[in-house]
């Protein structure tokens, strides 16, 4: 009698085990399936991406009648993105990285391309869909040294170099995005820092002698698009406009840049790249005159409507 109760106590035992093991297992199947959608849920609120180039140019001449010169030239680029969504918030942020540089025959290399271009912008999303409650941060500048050319030739006079100049924003508005392709944003409560550490150059970029930063306050707007425009080609403008609230309001300053992007398969691409720029407070063309020179405007110099151009075919690829 004893040993029937044993062994049914022992039976029981075991069949507890078994089951609790049984249930066990499938609690933990249910956890991992839910921690994995959970971890995708979290993974597919971001999204990362960017594209890489690398362009190279080069030409040789020898005993060559029609003339020319030697020259080798490379232009490396990089564009890349990480932006958020969750439900009524948005988080995009952007770098875009170039430096290009060019060597003839004879002569030190030259700047063709340099930039470093940060801007991060979140929203929240208002009733109507379209439209956020926004806040923008933009910092713009370039890498290295750069210094006058005259008739082709680099002198050794410096006129930038990094963080001199370097343009900072900060801006707070509402941000019109009726799709993932164009947007506007309008602020009317921006602030503008323009940086010069190098203090040979504070005045060509509207600073005071021996100041290192200028501070200025304004309406901001900034309008971009991105679409693919024909097959396997894609076209991004976009457009800054600044207005200084406390001096020269009229006077609105101007970035206005474009990239138009080639596809010719996986590897090799074309781009071609403008970009304008008009600051009333950046000084063109000044010249170094000494005391007994009448500082005429063409000494002087003055704002100018800036541009560049750049075409180039080369390596490329996104991640």
């Amino acid at each position: 009698m004893n040993l029937k109760y044993i062994l049914g106590f022992c039976l029981a035992i075991c069949l507890g085990t078994l089951c609790a093991q049984e249930e066990g297992d499938l609690t933990a199947a249910d956890k991992d399936a839910l921690s994995s959608a959970i971890e995708l849920e979290h993974d597919s609120l971001w999204d990362f991406g960017g594209t890489f180039g690398l362009n190279f140019n080069q030409s040789y001449f020898s005993n060559w009648a029609a003339g020319g010169q030697n020259s080798i030239s490379t232009t490396a680029l990089t564009s890349l993105f990480a932006n958020y969504k969750k439900g009524k918030h948005s988080w995009v942020n952007t770098l875009d990285l170039a430096y290009g540089i060019i060597a003839q025959d004879g002569q030190s290399a030259i700047k063709t391309d340099d930039r470093i271009d940060f801007t991060s912008k979140y929203g929240y999303q208002t009733n109507n869909e379209d439209w956020y409650y926004s806040g923008l941060v933009n910092f713009r500048t370039q890498f290295a040294e750069g210094f006058e050319i005259e008739d082709g030739r680099e002198l050794e006079i410096p006129i930038s170099d990094f963080l001199a100049p370097a343009f900072s924003i900060v801006a707070i508005g509402a941000d019109y995005r009726p799709n993932e392709k164009f947007s506007v944003f309008l602020s009317p409560a921006t602030s503008k820092i323009t940086i010069v550490t190098v203090d040979r150059l504070a005045t060509d970029f509207g600073l005071d002698a021996g100041d290192n930063a200028r501070f200025e306050i304004g309406a901001f707007v900034k309008v971009s698009y991105q679409d693919d425009i024909f097959e396997n080609v894609n076209l991004l403008t976009k457009i800054d406009l600044f207005s200084n609230y406390l001096e020269n309001p009229q006077n609105v300053d101007v970035n206005w840049e474009t990239l138009i992007t080639m596809k010719v398969n996986n590897w090799l691409s074309a781009t071609l790249t403008t970009q304008l720029i008009y600051d009333d407070d950046i000084i063109i063309g000044a010249k170094n005159a000494g005391d007994d020179v009448i500082a005429t405007p063409a000494v002087a110099g003055g704002p100018r409507t800036q541009f560049r151009e750049v075409f180039s075919l080369g390596l490329s690829f996104k991640i």
